[in-house]
């Protein structure tokens, strides 16, 4: 500010800037937010409950616009769609308040006109005010017309930002939840009377056979770790593939991913189990990018 109170380009700057930053986190955390309520809830899984952190909403919306080339691609047409949508609404609203406005002259200036006589002379006084008002020289009416502006502007950006991230995070849901997944596949090991679900370990081709444990997913990887010609493959060719959809809060959420016949279902859906990290170190959480291969 200089010594007249008046601010400086300087200021100005900084303070447009200090504005333009706060309107994108806000639009970043919505779109992030609205992603992770979609993604999640195709797993049948409330993002609410997962107690994640926020900072990671943030982030997340590089998924939505930058995920990939078609990606992009959609997030510039989304971009150009949206400024178009804008511009037609805010002509539209500016077309029909001056027909509106121009309606209400006429009328209140064929109702001045008309001689009712003095005993309504007080109407017509009024009417001739009306008619007189200047709207353009009144701040408080300049700054209702731009906040119905800025509502119109956020409106249609937020409409834009909610159906993106909304279809964005059920696609990546539909493709994590089947082959193509990009979670990582998983072998959890544990204590039989930690966990109900898994089959047990016993087996004398297994050279290392912690008797008392069962496991679930894809034991493969444990047992490449244990240098054994062992995996929990039933049907060779479509194997059993368990994944880690998430660890939060000392919980584990794993899912078996869809076969190919049950992701030509649309409505398919995994289901996800969510099993208490163990504080006594009986457990292990086995983490691959790729299943292990089944035995030639």
């Amino acid at each position: 500010m200089t010594a007249s109170g008046q601010s400086t380009p300087e200021s100005n700057i900084l303070g447009n800037f200090a504005s333009v930053v706060g309107l994108l986190g806000a639009a970043l955390f919505f779109t992030g937010w609205i992603y992770r309520w979609s993604y999640f809830s195709s797993f049948q899984l409330n993002v609410i409950t997962l107690d994640l952190p926020v900072e990671s909403f943030f982030i997340v919306p590089l998924q939505v616009f930058l995920g990939d080339g078609w990606t992009i691609v959609k997030s510039a047409i989304a971009l150009l769609l949206t400024s178009l949508a804008i511009y037609l609404t805010l002509w539209l609203v500016n077309s029909i308040n001056k027909t509106v406005a121009a309606q209400i002259n006429s009328i209140i200036t064929r109702s001045v006109s008309y001689p009712y006589g003095r005993r309504f002379g007080w109407i017509y006084r009024i009417l001739n005010s009306w008619q007189r008002f200047n709207i353009n020289r009144f701040n408080s009416l300049k700054l209702l017309r731009s906040l119905v502006d800025e509502i119109i502007i956020v409106g249609w950006v937020l409409l834009v930002l909610f159906w993106s991230a909304y279809h964005q995070g059920i696609a990546d849901a539909r493709r994590d939840a089947g082959e193509n997944s990009s979670l990582p596949a998983v072998a959890l090991i544990a204590k039989q009377d930690n966990i109900a679900l898994g089959r047990k370990l016993d087996d004398p081709t297994l050279r290392l056979a912690p008797k008392g444990f069962k496991a679930i997913g894809d034991v493969g990887l444990f047992v490449k770790l244990s240098s054994t010609d062992y995996t929990d493959i039933n049907n060779p060719k479509e194997p059993r593939i368990w994944r880690l959809l998430l660890e939060r809060g000392n919980w584990i959420y794993l899912f078996p991913a869809l076969t190919t016949e049950q992701q030509t279902n649309p409505k398919a859906r995994p289901p996800v189990i969510a099993i208490q990290q163990s504080q006594s170190g009986d457990q292990l959480l086995i983490i691959s990018p790729e299943p292990s291969q089944p035995p030639k």
